[in-house]
């Protein structure tokens, strides 16, 4: 079992990756997709709110799959789950492939993304625990790899900073950088959730709920 063990994962992983190359070719969105989710999935440290970072930067400003108000709308929908990163990606490969079927059915090439984008984000992800499980308790003590994963750490809160910044500029301009597109609803209600959280102590869900009461009463007014 041990021998044959090691080889089991990557092919789980890469058999899918090559039989749509060679179904689709190497230019359409479900490979481009894969690609994309497995390179995330190798290279990214931090949990879900490092990676998302990478994620809505590349989808929106270099694959186009989609705006960055609907990753923001991706983000907000998977906060209502226990699972924020799996919500997230698999809402990104569906509106990507949906909008670029690539001679599919939009429908059906947007259910096979989200498949394709969710396996190769997470089959990865299993063969580093299953591969290094064994490896665990003697690498703890390794100085060197602790004083790197220390220094990955500090690295990490600074990406997810960067996913703070990027998504509040998205929320709060229109157009990024264009004063004359300023959301005042948006700036508004972050300076009363900060408010309400710093200075009146009220708990995240009370926040939360008031919020989103508040965007949903002003939308519905703008519709009147």
């Amino acid at each position: 079992m041990t021998a044959i063990w090691p080889a089991g994962p990557p092919k789980l992983w890469i058999v899918p990756l090559v039989a749509l190359v060679a179904i689709f070719g190497r230019d359409h969105v479900l490979v481009q997709e894969g690609i994309f989710f497995s390179q995330m999935s190798l290279v990214t440290f931090g949990g879900a709110y490092a990676v998302l970072a990478y994620v809505g930067q590349r989808a929106v400003e270099t694959y186009g799959w989609l705006t960055a108000g609907e990753m923001l709308d991706g983000l907000g929908m998977a906060e209502t789950t226990p699972g924020p990163l799996i919500q997230v990606v698999q809402f990104v490969g569906f509106l990507g492939a949906f909008r670029n079927p690539g001679g599919l059915d939009p429908w059906t090439a947007a259910i096979l993304g989200s498949l394709v984008t969710v396996w190769v984000t997470y089959v990865p992800c299993f063969l580093w625990i299953f591969l290094g499980a064994p490896y665990i308790e003697a690498l703890r003590g390794n100085k060197g790899l602790s004083r790197a994963l220390a220094g990955i750490t500090a690295a990490v809160v600074g990406v997810i900073l960067n996913l703070a910044v990027w998504f509040s500029l998205h929320v709060l301009f229109r157009e990024v950088g264009d004063w004359g597109t300023v959301d005042w609803a948006a700036v508004v209600l972050a300076a009363f959730a900060f408010l309400a959280l710093f200075r009146f102590k009220l708990g995240m869900l009370t926040t939360l709920a008031a919020s989103a009461a508040a965007g949903l009463a002003w939308h519905l007014l703008q519709r009147m």
